[in-house]
């Protein structure tokens, strides 16, 4: 294929993703965040930013997604209100807006998707099935989703990231998560990697496997409402996810757990679907 070929495959697989994970108004979004003098939340330089560019974030995104359904008020508040099933696309489209916004936006586009957050949170109300209430500004279940996702985040960027942090960079990186976790409404999330190890140990007598969390595994990794075009790298980024699972959350979600085959193939395929979406999707 020749040079120009090659640069529409990519321009094309680019555009797909972007209008999937992005929006079809990609292309206003990036200039509403990114062309701007304003000031952000981070320097250029910041660890976050360099995690939250990388193409391990798929990988990393959706292993959040599996971690934070192992505790059963948050999993009732995504069962209960949650459109993900009905509109996928859609919820990823507002996580990644999420990110984008509050890592490399002004601050002004950054607190504008804190508060999007508060208003949406304050419909999500309830009554979990074993009979205790849930809020999603419950600042305790906020909480837990911020380490959840911390946790993954910096699991993925470990393993799939093209820069992984080192040193004092990880401190670095859970500190600067702990801004957007404050502006959301946790009280003391962990500053340090070391306190992100602690708060993830306290969580854990909390966590347990429904029914909600395995029928939402197995509705995000075998039955996603994809074309057939898509399953192939849709099933390599939900393959390294899940081998990024810890091995005691696998029989609660009903996850295979093949140590081995995680630590040879599972890391292949993984560096596979990061270097193309790096290729189709290059960093901010």
């Amino acid at each position: 294929m020749s040079n120009r070929g090659v640069a529409q495959v990519q321009e094309w697989l680019g555009t797909q993703i972007r209008d999937r994970v992005v929006g079809t108004d990609a292309t206003v979004r990036r200039a509403e965040l990114f062309d701007t003098d304003e000031p952000g939340w981070f320097d250029d330089d910041a660890p976050i930013r360099r995690v939250h560019s990388d193409a391990s974030m798929f990988i990393g995104g959706m292993r959040a997604l599996l971690f934070q359904s192992l505790h059963p008020l948050a999993m009732a508040g995504v069962a209960e209100h949650s459109d993900f099933r009905n509109d996928p696309w859609g919820r990823l489209q507002r996580t990644a807006d999420f990110l984008a916004a509050t890592t490399f936006g002004p601050a002004s586009e950054a607190q504008k998707a804190v508060d999007i957050v508060h208003r949406v949170h304050k419909r999500v109300v309830g009554t979990a099935p074993d009979g205790r209430p849930y809020a999603a500004n419950d600042p305790h279940l906020l909480h837990w989703v911020h380490i959840a996702e911390l946790d993954s985040f910096l699991s993925a960027h470990d393993r799939y990231g093209v820069d992984p942090l080192v040193g004092a960079e990880r401190d670095q990186y859970v500190a600067e998560s702990a801004v957007i976790a404050r502006a959301l409404g946790v009280v003391d999330p962990p500053e340090t990697e070391s306190e992100l190890r602690d708060h993830l140990r306290t969580f854990r007598p909390e966590l347990a496997g429904s029914r909600a969390a395995r029928d939402a595994a197995r509705y995000l990794l075998i039955q996603p409402p994809l074309p057939a075009a898509g399953r192939v790298p849709y099933g390599l980024i939900c393959a390294a996810a899940v081998s990024l699972m810890p091995a005691w959350t696998r029989w609660p979600l009903r996850l295979p757990w093949l140590p081995v085959t995680e630590a040879t193939a599972g890391r292949a395929v993984g560096d596979v679907i990061t270097r193309a979406l790096r290729w189709a999707l290059p960093a901010p």
